[in-house]
């Protein structure tokens, strides 16, 4: 089966529609940020950097008077629901393994503990702890971090890159069990 790469994930209307009120440039630094935790804590690089650029696709506007009012949307915010789901219709349309979108949706839904139960942020799988620590990396107070702006030729170009690096990774690793 051909590897689901992350330019494919980028390039597809769903993720377009979405990324956009999220952020291309915090989705993009955020999967870059995961490739690197993934490979110190022996995660799955390639599920690390498609949660990672995946986390956000869930976020929705929430306004106040014509103006965007954070407290309000964190009142409120289930992001991660919607995006576990957008996430995991997305990849299964691209044609990627089950279980591989089940893994994505899961660590997109236990991204943040927004919504959490306490104590749940514990139990958290490896891949989920690299995802959600990846996405506090980037985090700036009052949720700034979705504004930075990015081209969208400038991610494609960002993401290439990551696949080559997670081509290369699991190639090594193929060659290091066979």
């Amino acid at each position: 089966m051909k590897r689901v790469t992350l330019v494919d994930v980028f390039k597809h209307r769903i993720t377009q529609k979405y990324l956009q009120r999220s952020g291309i440039h915090h989705a993009v630094t955020v999967a870059g940020y995961a490739f690197e935790m993934a490979k110190e804590h022996g995660v799955d690089p390639d599920l690390a950097s498609k949660s990672a650029l995946l986390h956000d696709m869930g976020h929705y506007e929430w306004y106040c008077d014509g103006k965007w009012d954070y407290e309000e949307y964190r009142k409120h915010d289930i992001h991660a629901i919607k995006g576990a789901e957008r996430a995991h219709k997305l990849l299964i349309r691209l044609g990627e393994d089950r279980l591989v979108a089940k893994e994505v949706a899961l660590a997109v839904l236990l991204h943040t503990d927004s919504y959490l139960p306490f104590g749940l942020e514990d139990k958290r799988t490896p891949l989920q702890h690299v995802v959600t620590r990846a996405d506090e990396k980037d985090e700036q107070p009052g949720g700034l971090h979705h504004y930075k702006k990015m081209d969208k030729t400038e991610a494609v170009q960002i993401l290439h890159e990551l696949d080559k690096k997670i081509e290369a990774f699991l190639n090594q690793e193929d060659e290091l069990s066979g």
